[in-house]
């Protein structure tokens, strides 16, 4: 099926996919120095900052010029098809950002480094997003 012919919903979820893939490169690229002297600084927050105020302000622009595509699909509500796959992505999601956290905390009391922790628990994070994002592209294809 033609992206043209997609819901409103999967072209949310690849725009905001498109989105969160951006953001994480770049923040993966400015942490980057950061991991080479790992020990002896403390890790850079500019990098959360930006990626976090890009995140907000990349997601109201994409979600505006969506839905001023198509004013009327945007506004309404999920339905009966939609809204299982919404909360089963939503499900899994949540599964992964467990896993995420779960997995920075042991790799905390490994290395006890807390600024490592706090990024690692960001990442854990944008991950869970990108996966409910992938989840919902996954699930409104294999329904379709």
């Amino acid at each position: 099926m033609p992206l043209r012919e997609a819901s409103f919903r999967e072209k949310s979820a690849l725009a905001m996919l498109m989105l969160w893939l951006l953001v994480t490169a770049f923040y993966i690229v400015e942490m980057q120095p950061w991991r080479w002297t790992m020990h002896s600084i403390h890790a850079p927050m500019k990098p959360f900052v930006v990626a976090t105020i890009a995140i907000i302000i990349g997601s109201i622009i994409v979600q505006a010029v969506l839905g001023a595509r198509d004013p009327k699909e945007a506004s309404a509500p999920a339905d009966e098809r939609e809204r299982p796959i919404l909360d089963k992505a939503s499900s899994w999601s949540g599964t992964v950002l467990a896993v995420g956290c779960v997995a920075s905390i042991l790799h905390y009391l490994q290395h006890g480094s807390g600024d490592l922790l706090f990024h690692t628990i960001f990442l854990s994070l944008i991950v869970s997003a990108m996966s409910e994002f992938i989840f919902q592209l996954w699930l409104f294809r294999r329904g379709a």
